[in-house]
């Protein structure tokens, strides 16, 4: 058929362009079917199934037609403000409900990024000690040797990453090099990462070796002061333990984004009393012992992190949605304080006009001529 003439290959993306540009998908849609196409788990599948039917960019043109209303009755107040037709107070009550809008807007924005999280994968950093099963604990639950084990203390000294499904939702698994004081300029930069990523992991693995803890009566409650915990389950020295880098991330550690790992089971004769749950994990990587119930505590937390996608309104899953809606909301403000000072009715109108924009380029309504390429570049 090639061969014909007026015929071509598709190119990627070509029959979503079509459909965009004869009004059957708009651009949420749109890139709810290339994150479809793209889905790694089954909770991207259903965040991005239900963004491809449409529940994002319905949302987002209801707002934009309570806009456009309201901006019908402001711009009808300015042409024709001293007719006897208009009806007094239309003012206050577009002011009331762009607060409503404005109010909604924010309550989206809020949302902890949960959107884009199951979109682009929850970040797990596995930290702790030299020689306490980090490595071996990776390999676990990637169920593959993705990371050397080794005896000798120091064997891991970047930051190793894996993909992985559990439980629905996409992980990017990181094994870190051990904490402790090291003389060795590449394993202390090893360290250095494994620090960064201590602060900047969504959810952190705190692990230690049981067997050399001898201060079993922390573990009672371990995150009354898990800063303090975490240090004692890391091996460096005071001087660098107070250092900037190290004071941040142990800071970092909270009972809402650690789960604390106690390696070594098997070589306990009796276990402490306290029991699992979902930020206390037994565990043995030699055995398989507790693993089952480590993987339950990730999924509590993940869940956490990125929501039910089928559950509650949409979630925002694209940097540029964030971007246009905190303008958006940004605009709304300012009709407000138009309002509240009793400046230009003029200039108010233009803030409702800049708003209707911001919602516009989300969906495809207005100016999305930039944005085309990339979005259908990655079909």
């Amino acid at each position: 058929l090639g061969e014909l003439p007026g015929l071509r290959p598709a190119e990627p993306g070509d029959f979503a362009k079509r459909a965009f540009f004869n009004g059957k998908l708009d651009l949420t849609e749109v890139e709810g079917l290339a994150d479809l196409i793209h889905a790694e788990t089954e909770a991207q599948r259903k965040q991005a199934l239900r963004q491809m039917e449409g529940d994002l960019g319905r949302l987002y043109n209801k707002w934009r037609a309570d806009l456009v209303r309201l901006m019908a009755h402001v711009e009808a107040l300015i042409d024709f403000g001293e007719d006897e037709n208009i009806e007094d107070g239309i003012l206050d009550e577009v002011k009331l409900k762009v607060q409503d809008l404005h109010r909604a807007v924010m309550e989206h924005l809020s949302d902890g990024r949960r959107g884009e999280r199951l979109r682009a994968g929850i970040h797990v950093a596995i930290i702790g000690a030299p020689n306490v099963g980090k490595s071996s604990l990776l390999n676990i639950l990637c169920q593959r040797p993705a990371a050397i084990v080794s005896p000798h203390a120091g064997t891991t000294r970047d930051v190793l990453e894996s993909a992985l499904d559990i439980c629905g939702y996409p992980v990017i698994l990181s094994d870190t090099a051990g904490l402790r004081a090291a003389e060795d300029p590449v394993e202390q930069e090893g360290i250095r990462r494994a620090l960064i990523r201590a602060t900047t992991a969504d959810l952190k693995i705190l692990i230690g070796d049981v067997s050399e803890l001898s201060w079993v009566q922390d573990l009672v409650n371990p995150y009354h002061r898990l800063s303090e915990f975490a240090a004692k389950l890391v091996n460096l020295s005071p001087s660098a333990a107070k250092s900037d880098e190290v004071r941040e991330a142990l800071n970092s550690f909270s009972i809402d984004n650690t789960i604390v790992v106690l390696n070594k089971v098997d070589l306990l004769a009796q276990l402490s009393p306290v029991k699992d749950d979902t930020s206390l994990c037994w565990v043995s990587c030699l055995t398989g012992q507790g693993i089952t119930q480590l993987t339950k505590a990730m999924r509590h937390h993940l869940e956490r992190l990125c929501g039910n996608p089928e559950v509650g309104g949409p979630s925002i899953t694209q940097a540029r949605h964030r971007t246009h809606l905190s303008k958006c909301a940004d605009s709304l403000n300012q009709f407000l304080a138009c309002v509240e000072d009793e400046r230009s009715v003029e200039l108010a109108a233009e803030e409702l006009r800049v708003a209707i924009g911001h919602l516009g380029r989300i969906t495809g309504k207005v100016g999305i001529e930039e944005i085309l390429d990339v979005i259908f570049k990655d079909f």
